[in-house]
């Protein structure tokens, strides 16, 4: 089985990433897309330069691992990726041989998170858009991080049931500090996950917003709203 798991950043995505990693039976890839996305595009990311250095940053290549054998001879692989890294010029037609699951979080969460590590954020650095007209062509499952810290192992068996996978206890649980399927991006990002050994507790009340996130806000919330309506 190859998973393919969309969501936006700040999203609980590296825990998934995570969880699915501490299986035996799962070879991981982070962000597969970045790096094509950053030559391609020129945007300002911290550590840009170096993430293009780093890792495969031609589009086509890039695709053809996705399609390809799956890492380390395992049964299964698990790649995180991010919906508005599918820019034009990156073939999207590997997905169609996945699991496609789109992972989502309320965006005055991901706002508020989000601002505390870049000082100007726009509507396509949160990738509410290009996640729901990703959904509109591919379809797939969605799942949404609140529910996951609510009840973690209740979520996590739900979603295994839904995708056909015996779950896994391992999969709730795992070493703190990071990992060697991280991508080199994760000593600015990961920070606040490398000290974590499990999904974090439920959240509390949304954060708020003023000026330009509130309008940030009010642009996604009706997006987010319309693929919450279809999560499991």
């Amino acid at each position: 089985m190859k998973i393919a798991m969309w969501s936006g950043p700040r999203n609980l995505s590296t825990a998934m990433m995570y969880a699915f990693g501490n299986r035996a039976d799962f070879a991981i890839w982070d962000e597969p897309f970045y790096a094509p996305y950053l030559k391609l595009t020129g945007e300002s990311h911290p550590m840009a330069a170096e993430i293009i250095a780093t890792h495969e940053a031609d589009p086509l290549r890039v695709a053809m691992r996705c399609s390809g054998a799956i890492p380390a001879q395992k049964p299964h692989f698990y790649m995180k990726h991010m919906p508005h890294h599918m820019i034009d010029g990156v073939p999207l037609n590997w997905a169609k041989d996945c699991v496609n699951i789109h992972l989502i979080r309320h965006p005055a969460r991901v706002i508020a998170s989000y601002g505390k590590k870049r000082d100007s954020i726009t509507g396509y650095d949160i990738g509410y858009t290009a996640q729901a007209a990703l959904f509109d062509k591919i379809g797939g499952l969605v799942i949404d991080s609140s529910d996951i810290r609510q009840d973690p192992e209740n979520m996590l068996k739900k979603l295994c049931t839904a995708i056909d996978l015996p779950f896994d206890p391992a999969m709730l649980s795992w070493p703190a500090g990071p990992r060697k399927d991280d991508g080199i991006w994760a000593s600015h990002w990961y920070n606040a996950v490398h000290k974590s050994t499990r999904f974090a507790g439920a959240e509390g009340p949304l954060p708020t917003l003023t000026g330009d996130n509130q309008t940030l806000l009010e642009d996604a919330l009706p997006i987010y709203e319309k693929l919450a309506a279809h999560r499991i």
